[in-house]
């Protein structure tokens, strides 16, 4: 049973006593309809409260038992009524005397289990989940659901747009975008306004500020937060580390650091002490700036919900062995040389920030770029991933540059020559790549890692 659930039932049984005080000072002024009103409302009461219980800890369990008979007992006071043999200070002693029978039970005999949730919106964001998702689960006093939630691309004019939904699952159970060995649980039959779950993580702190996508409403964090006793946010993304006096490293990222996940969550975690110093720092500023009042003012109280434990990102990564993973054949028709023999792979990752910054200069570098790795496809083989939402954001932000990209992307697709990964796996191209190139983003971070080669692109050259 969960905390607030065993919460609400000593508040019902709580309520009962009060009950009986009444039925006592009833039978004391002799108005026995009264009584067996009381009687009779604490019968109902007794065995709603009988089948909460048995609801979440199954027939038979001891305070229920405990309730029947409580229940029993109400019914022969009643009956003692009807033949006017009843004593109030015996019934107030015998009901006392079971009441408590049902408190002590409920308060030793049910068990608090920790009910931890996941709602991840992006499959291939959840690596900023996993490896916690899994100590949970590993955990035998803890429940954990992963529940992906649906999410919308917005249109020009920040209205929902189409919705998304990556939490799929096949007839057997097993997820469609989200790793083997994965637990989905629907999001439509997951009800955390019921359930109240003790602790609840997301990775999306945006709610509605964001200009490209936004998650369904009802899974926005200051909705969140009225249900559950914790709320946590980890970022999805990893950034470059910056020294928190680098004033203009710091202006260019502080935007991560205020957002709505942020001032509902109880905990946020980040990837390291420095980030940690700059998130705390740059909160206070923005919240001075909001007009925010009391907590969200006091440092010594962000400095404790803030934590620089490190990112679940670097976790999965670094579990990750390359002989494990599954590559599709389509893959290795274009890694294989003729002799058996892997050639050199390449990541070619691609960002938003870079089209924010260059529009269509950065569209034309990665014609460029793919010009030159179609001229050398016998020894390298191409693995280009873009962000996930780059198409998302052209439609949103940029729509001027979307028709000569998607041209680009189907010529690319029609070729044949390379590697185009649009999967949710960002770390199986991570861990199977031999270097990295392309934008600065949360990639890089996650690359240095491997300690495998890296370089970032640069839009204004071209080869």
């Amino acid at each position: 049973m969960r905390k607030a659930q065993k919460q609400e039932i000593l508040c019902l049984i709580d309520n009962l006593y009060k009950v009986q005080e009444g039925i006592k000072k009833a039978l004391e002024q002799n108005n026995l309809i009264l009584a067996q009103d009381m009687i009779s409302g604490g019968q109902e009461s007794a065995i709603s409260l009988g089948e909460k219980i048995e609801k979440v800890e199954g027939e038979g369990h001891r305070t229920v038992i405990c309730i029947e008979e409580y229940c029993e007992l109400l019914f022969r006071v009643y009956e003692d009524i009807n033949k006017s043999t009843v004593n109030a200070g015996k019934v107030q002693k015998l009901l006392r005397k079971q009441l408590i029978k049902i408190e002590n039970s409920a308060k030793n005999d049910i068990a608090v289990r920790k009910e931890v949730v996941f709602f991840p919106y992006k499959a291939s964001m959840w690596d900023s989940l996993e490896s916690i998702y899994l100590a949970a689960k590993a955990d035998p006093d803890c429940d954990a659901y992963c529940v992906p939630i649906p999410y919308y691309t917005l249109n020009s004019d920040h209205s929902l747009g189409e919705m998304h939904y990556e939490g799929n699952v096949r007839p057997d159970g097993t997820p469609i975008e989200y790793p083997k060995g994965i637990e989905i649980t629907d999001w439509q039959e997951y009800d955390f306004e019921e359930r109240k779950p003790d602790v609840v993580y997301i990775h999306n702190g945006y709610d509605n500020w964001n200009l490209v996508t936004s998650v369904h409403p009802r899974f926005y964090s200051g909705n969140l937060k009225k249900y559950t006793d914790k709320l946590v946010y980890i970022p999805y993304f990893v950034l470059d580390e910056i020294d928190p006096d680098n004033e203009q490293a710091v202006e260019a990222m502080k935007h991560f650091c205020f957002m709505p996940g942020i001032i509902n969550a109880d905990k946020v975690i980040v990837q390291s002490e420095d980030m940690k110093k700059i998130y705390v720092s740059e909160y206070l500023k923005a919240a001075k700036e909001h007009g925010l009042q009391g907590k969200h003012l006091d440092r010594e109280y962000l400095e404790q919900k803030i934590l620089g434990l490190g990112s679940p990102k670097y976790d999965r990564v670094l579990s990750i062995k390359k002989n494990d993973l599954y590559i599709p054949q389509e893959w290795l028709k274009v890694i294989e040389k003729s002799d058996g023999s892997w050639k050199k792979i390449i990541l070619y990752n691609t960002g938003i920030a870079a089209l924010l910054a260059h529009n269509e200069k950065w569209v034309d570098k990665i014609e460029n770029v793919l010009e030159t790795f179609k001229e050398n496809q016998d020894e390298v083989a191409l693995l280009w991933r873009p962000h996930p939402l780059i198409e998302s954001t052209m439609k949103s932000m940029r729509p001027e540059v979307l028709q000569k990209y998607m041209m680009l992307k189907e010529g690319y697709l029609a070729e044949g020559w390379g590697i185009y990964d649009e999967t949710a796996d960002v770390d199986r191209a991570v861990v199977l790549s031999d270097a990295y190139y392309g934008d600065g983003s949360s990639v890089v971070q996650l690359y240095k890692q491997t300690g495998k080669p890296i370089m970032i692109q640069n839009v204004e050259i071209f080869a």
